[in-house]
């Protein structure tokens, strides 16, 4: 018989025998666990490959954008080659859901675009360009329109400077009154969304260069377009672009749409520098101020923009310039109020980005809801873009007969043959009589009326006299 000693001794050796039988297959499951968890790590690394879904491109005056839709977001650098001129975008851990055949590279720098892997599991995006350009980018987080954005803006070099309309007519003793005409959204912003995939930046964009023609045919007034195509300009730089032109007034086209569907009616505002006057009116702003969150400005703050604007806002040229975007909005909701049903009555006044120039009258025109299916089938015809068109300008037109610039045309002749007044809807011979202080038998005989029966739209010559 054992004893304890003895019986330990015993169970110790055995225990050790086991042991050193075992190692064999314990070394065996260990490597194969290791395998498996690098298998593993290596199907996650490949499952977090971002993909790019999509490439879109658009064509502005001074650039050319790219945007590559993302999975998620990604890292990425830039950078140029010579001889020949190339662009290198190198991105880490993603791929092509497909490659790039539908982009319409006319017109741009580019002449190609390829790519490969990399290093593993980077992408490389190469750009064969046709002439050197000055390139940036940047990456936009996913909003409640798009995904993950990797944005690529290639600036042109070497582009002669567009003359401004102070260039133009420098020497000549009367200018043109220039109306800068702002079409909303553009680009990568379609703005909101119709029935029938109607979109906003197109309905706008028509009307834009319909009331530019109307513009251009009147004598005395020049339009100049902030966005003459399907590209995307920042808010605040529509407005440094009519400041360039020395515009007298800028015009921003909207087609807005709301959140109930039954919303309806043509509306004009203009800036306020307190609150926004009604519900809609507050509600619309918020949503064409997130215009640069799709659009895209590279992570430029507007809230340190506004602090700037804040003290600005406060000056006597600013308290002049809303005075004057308040009359001349005025008019043109009279003219509206011919063509389609008024949401409001009054020119609303609303927080708008756009309206932010302390130097120039600046009012926004919403021509309807998109959201309402009646009006955006009205929206969508050219005869009724044409018709919101001349009414705009109708209304432009008939403030700056009464108040002309000086040193314009229209000034000269209003001081050489008296004021031409255009007549709005309500009006009444009685009624221009009385504020031109003269008698209704002046306005008749002044412009060989048979009777006081006037229509809109008529020019009433006010006698110099007056």
């Amino acid at each position: 018989m054992l004893s304890l000693t003895e019986k330990g001794t015993t169970t110790g050796r055995l225990g050790v025998m086991a042991y050193l039988r075992l190692m064999p297959l314990l070394c065996l499951f260990c490597i194969s666990s290791l395998l498996s968890a690098t298998s593993a790590l290596a199907a996650g690394s490949s499952a977090s490959k971002t993909t790019i879904e999509g490439v879109r491109l658009w064509r502005a005056p001074d650039h050319t954008r790219l945007v590559f839709d993302l999975s998620a977001r990604v890292e990425h650098k830039i950078f140029t080659l010579a001889n020949p001129q190339r662009l290198v975008i190198d991105v880490k851990h993603a791929t092509f859901a497909s490659k790039p055949s539908h982009l319409k590279l006319a017109n741009t720098p580019i002449a190609e675009l390829r790519s490969a892997q990399f290093d593993g599991d980077n992408l490389r995006i190469v750009l064969e360009l046709r002439e050197k350009i000055n390139p940036r980018s940047f990456v936009l987080e996913r909003n409640d329109q798009y995904s993950d954005r990797l944005v690529i803006d290639l600036y042109d070099r070497n582009k002669k400077t567009a003359k401004t309309v102070g260039d133009v007519l420098a020497g000549q003793k009367a200018r043109d009154i220039v109306i800068a005409i702002d079409a909303g959204h553009g680009g990568d912003d379609p703005g909101a969304s119709g029935p029938k995939r109607l979109r906003e930046k197109d309905v706008v964009l028509a009307i834009s260069r319909s009331l530019q023609g109307k513009v251009n045919r009147e004598p005395g007034f020049r339009a100049v377009m902030v966005r003459d195509g399907d590209y995307y300009i920042p808010l605040r730089k529509r407005t440094d672009i009519a400041r360039k032109h020395r515009a007298d007034l800028m015009i921003s086209i909207h087609a807005d749409a709301f959140n109930q569907a039954s919303a309806n009616g043509a509306s004009v505002y203009a800036l306020s520098t307190r609150s926004a006057t009604s519900e809609t009116a507050s509600y619309l702003a918020k949503r064409e101020n997130r215009a640069d969150l799709i659009g895209g400005v590279g992570g430029v703050s507007l809230i340190d923009k506004d602090k700037v604007l804040a003290g600005v806002l406060l000056d006597l040229s600013m308290t002049a310039t809303l005075e004057s975007s308040l009359g001349v909005g005025t008019q043109v909701l009279k003219s509206l109020d011919g063509v389609t049903r008024l949401h409001k009555k009054r020119v609303e006044q609303a927080g708008f980005v756009v309206l932010k120039s302390p130097d120039i009258p600046s009012i926004l025109v919403e021509t309807g809801f998109i959201s309402n299916p009646k009006e955006a089938r009205r929206l969508s015809q050219p005869a009724y873009q044409r018709k919101m068109a001349t009414a705009i300008f109708s209304g432009v037109e008939r403030y700056f007969q009464h108040r002309p610039p000086a040193g314009t045309l229209l000034a000269e002749r209003k001081h050489k043959s008296g004021t031409v007044h255009i007549i709005a809807r309500g009006d009444t011979l009685s009624d221009i009589a009385h504020r031109y202080r003269v008698s209704v038998n002046d306005l008749r005989r002044h412009n060989s009326l048979k009777s006081t029966r006037i229509k809109i739209g008529q020019r009433i010559k006010i006698p110099i006299s007056s």
